[in-house]
């Protein structure tokens, strides 16, 4: 409804000018309504025509976008179609020591007679039940290095306990050839041993270095056959744990310490088979022959060697003499801490302080021992001014300070009192 509906004609030149710019305002809108329904039919259109134009360069452009799928397609079609290997020849430090150290590195097969009953058929053959002797048959295996060509003759080091009681010695080179070895010497205190071989077709040699040089935290390779020769020539890699470690070991199995081993450790792995088996710095230099590892639920990591300064020494006189000379005192002992108390007062009338030492049990006639004066029940407490607890720190400072015609000072208890003597050493395989 509009302002002016009701109005008559003439009655509008009579409008106020507020009403007149309503009326103008009013007129005006009434005429734009038809544009308003042209721009729409307009915007229509266009759009329309954007439409078509769109469907047109898309059916114009199909065929090379296809064709350029098709191309890439057929690209990586080849492309799978074509796959090439690539060999990627890996050198680095420990891979250099390896090749340098492994070729000295043999395994060692040791041969014992079997023993075998005949039980009830025994009868038949007149021996009853009794043992008979069989073939000779692989006993245990381990590792060996090749440290030496003499000649015609190789020498190679071991473990003591790898060949020990072995009738038969075989080795293992690393191309799989296998050589019968004669054993040169071995050393229970040390756990070492020298064996030989003919030389053809050994053309490795290991190149020692030195043990005394060596850091903890550096790197440490152990090279050997872990669990036998299946697994022959197995590296492991680790660093030096610890130097010039002490650990007690019992060499003739009853169960009590009869040494300690000063050795390298590393965490490098070292399982059965690996004994005698290289331990190598970063030059690929042997500076350790593995030995031992602590095997426990609750350890892990604790592999150990003997240190290459203690091993040159040692294989040295076995290739001379075939054993270690070492000195002797001539006396047979027992820690004072295995004997009651109450001996300990009245037999060896020791003053209260006195807790540990050692106890001549035996003196042995014409011994160096007899020679000093020591007599049974002496209380050795003293070596040369060094403190000496049990048989394992006597044992410890003969063998390791002293050699065959020495001197050496010896003090001990003697019913209650301290004494003093000087004994020279001999040579012997006993204390």
């Amino acid at each position: 409804m509009s302002y002016f509906d009701d109005k008559d004609p003439q009655q509008q030149e009579e409008l106020t000018p507020l009403q007149q710019r309503l009326a103008e305002d009013e007129k005006r809108m009434s005429k734009q309504k038809p544009k308003k329904d042209k721009g729409s039919i307009g915007y229509f259109f266009s759009a329309l025509i954007g439409v078509m134009i769109g469907a047109l360069l898309v059916w114009f452009l199909m065929p090379s976008m296809l064709g350029d799928v098709e191309n890439n397609t057929t690209s990586v079609t080849n492309n799978t179609g074509n796959v090439s290997q690539t060999a990627t020849t890996v050198t680095s430090d420990i891979t250099s020591a390896v090749e340098k150290a492994s070729g000295a590195v043999v395994g060692i097969s040791n041969y014992q007679q079997a023993q075998s009953s005949l039980g009830g058929f025994g009868f038949w053959f007149g021996q009853g039940g009794q043992q008979t002797e069989g073939e000779l048959t692989e006993a245990g295996t381990g590792s060996g290095v090749i440290y030496k060509i003499d000649g015609d003759t190789a020498y190679v080091v071991t473990n003591y306990h790898v060949i020990e009681n072995a009738e038969r010695i075989d080795i293992t080179l690393a191309d799989g050839t296998k050589k019968e070895a004669t054993l040169v010497g071995g050393d229970v205190w040390t756990d070492l041993a020298v064996i030989k071989v003919e030389a053809d077709g050994i053309d490795t040699v290991a190149t020692f270095g030195d043990s005394d040089t060596l850091k903890q935290g550096e790197p440490a390779i152990a090279i050997g056959n872990p669990l036998g020769l299946d697994f022959y020539g197995s590296v492991t890699t680790g660093v030096i744990s610890g130097l010039e470690r002490s650990v007690p070991v019992d060499l003739d199995g009853d169960g009590a310490e009869d040494w300690e081993s000063e050795v390298i450790q590393t965490d490098a792995a070292i399982n059965g088979g690996n004994s005698g088996g290289a331990l190598v710095n970063i030059n690929g230099e042997l500076v350790g022959i593995n030995s031992m590892k602590i095997a426990e639920e609750s350890v892990e990591g604790l592999g150990f060697a003997i240190p290459i300064n203690t091993v040159i020494p040692v294989i040295t006189q076995l290739e001379q003499n075939g054993k270690v000379v070492r000195p002797q005192m001539g006396i047979s002992l027992m820690d004072v801490s295995e004997v009651p108390s109450f001996y300990q007062q009245e037999t060896l009338k020791l003053p209260q302080d006195i807790t540990t030492g050692v106890v001549i049990a035996e003196v042995v006639p014409g011994s160096a021992a007899e020679q000093a004066g020591l007599q049974q029940y002496d209380v050795i407490t003293a070596l040369d001014g060094e403190k000496v607890d049990s048989v394992i720190d006597l044992r410890q400072h003969l063998y390791n300070e002293k050699t065959v015609g020495d001197t050496m000072d010896v003090t001990v208890y003697r019913q209650g009192k301290e004494v003093s003597v000087t004994m020279n050493l001999t040579s012997g395989e006993t204390l």
